[in-house]
């Protein structure tokens, strides 16, 4: 596959679309979400605290990876 100036441009577009900044803005506040509930004082809060932090990994690294690609 020759890439060409044209096919630079339009992936260099798509990588600074705002949606992937956006996605990545709501990760990270999962992930804090997740860190702040490790210091909750309920029952089950570190595991809860695990699984939102998690999610907030998964939901993280689909957007890196959607600007990698």
């Amino acid at each position: 596959m020759q890439l060409t100036i044209s096919t630079m441009n339009n992936s260099v577009k798509e990588a600074n679309a705002d949606r992937h900044y956006i996605l990545l803005v709501i990760a990270i506040i999962i992930g804090l979400v997740g860190v702040y509930l490790r210091f909750a004082d309920f029952k089950h809060a570190s595991a809860i605290a695990n699984v939102i932090l998690a999610a907030g990994v998964v939901v993280c690294l689909k957007a890196v990876f959607d600007i990698v690609k």
